[in-house]
């Protein structure tokens, strides 16, 4: 499945090129079957991927919703304002997470995730025309696999880690380098966590819907022009990793989402240094998870 939150926090699911609104298409697939429709669908993401009999319910909804003879129920993708899926209880960063990355910054080879937090007042949706603070002169890019932690995991071993992952999702891990850079001590979270400095969506993909995350492209188009392209392979500490190493220190929550780091092309190890600018257009794909677009106001 592939599930969005709708404006109105409606939720919703993809159905090729079109959306459906999860409430009614179950109630439709409901009486369609001669049963009492009963209101198994939460009114939030989070509550939704939390709960086993909720997703059954939200799959026979979209699979009904999708017949022929159902078109309904389903509505135009493009005439849908979709909001960021979910509204993440925490957002675990990791830095210099990819290989090639990791050359352009510089410096020793991580012996263990370098995590960082990101705040849920950071997260925006697609569409949004993000706004950078006037006093922020270095604001860069970051394309991301964001993945969406389903179920609570504590001291979890990486050999079972994926069964604790809802699905996965695109994200822009905006960055004020110059809190990162240019300060005597680096402040790394505040660097990457103000306001609508978390661009989130368009929806999240299942588990089951994505396969296993080894090996899947990452890009990045700044204005049409590709500035971003990596692949899963190359991360240093791959999802089970994070996952197994998260949950050794804090207990992950149906919700949390980790950003699981950037490859190689970023505006600030560019020569010159190129920073995003009031206009500019961003496009991030993450394969067979979607594709995300924002703006900088």
């Amino acid at each position: 499945m592939r599930l969005v939150t709708l404006e109105g926090r409606v939720l919703g699911g993809l159905v090729g090129d079109s959306v459906v609104a999860l409430r009614p298409a179950l109630a439709a697939a409901q009486r369609a079957a001669g049963e009492v429709p009963t209101d198994i669908i939460p009114d939030d993401m989070v509550a939704l991927i939390a709960d086993e009999a909720a997703m059954v319910a939200a799959a026979r909804a979209l699979a009904f919703a999708a017949r022929s003879d159902n078109a309904a129920l389903r509505a135009p993708l493009s005439a849908a304002r979709l909001l960021a899926p979910l509204k993440p209880g925490k957002i675990l960063g990791v830095g210099r997470n990819y290989g090639d990355h990791a050359k352009e910054v510089g410096g020793p080879k991580l012996e263990a995730p370098r995590i960082f937090l990101k705040p849920a007042s950071s997260v925006v949706g697609p569409g949004a025309a993000v706004r950078i603070p006037p006093a922020v002169k270095k604001p860069d890019w970051e394309a991301e696999l964001g993945v969406v932690i389903g179920r609570r995991a504590k001291d979890v071993s990486e050999g079972v880690a994926l069964e604790y992952v809802a699905g996965y999702t695109v994200l822009d891990d905006i960055s004020a380098r110059e809190f990162q850079f240019d300060v005597p001590l680096a402040m790394t979270s505040f660097a990457k966590g103000m306001d609508g400095f978390c661009p989130i969506g368009p929806c999240i993909a299942t588990a089951d819907e994505v396969g296993e995350p080894w090996a899947l492209d990452i890009r990045c188009c700044l204005n049409g022009e590709e500035v971003q392209h990596g692949n899963t392979r190359d991360l240093i500490f791959p999802v089970t990793t994070l996952i197994a190493f998260l949950s050794r220190y804090m207990t992950l929550e149906p919700g949390d989402v980790i950003a699981t780091g950037t490859p190689a092309g970023v505006g600030h190890f560019r020569d010159p240094p190129r920073y995003l600018k009031s206009g500019d257009r961003l496009r991030m794909e993450v394969e067979r998870v979607g594709i995300l677009e924002h703006s900088i106001a």
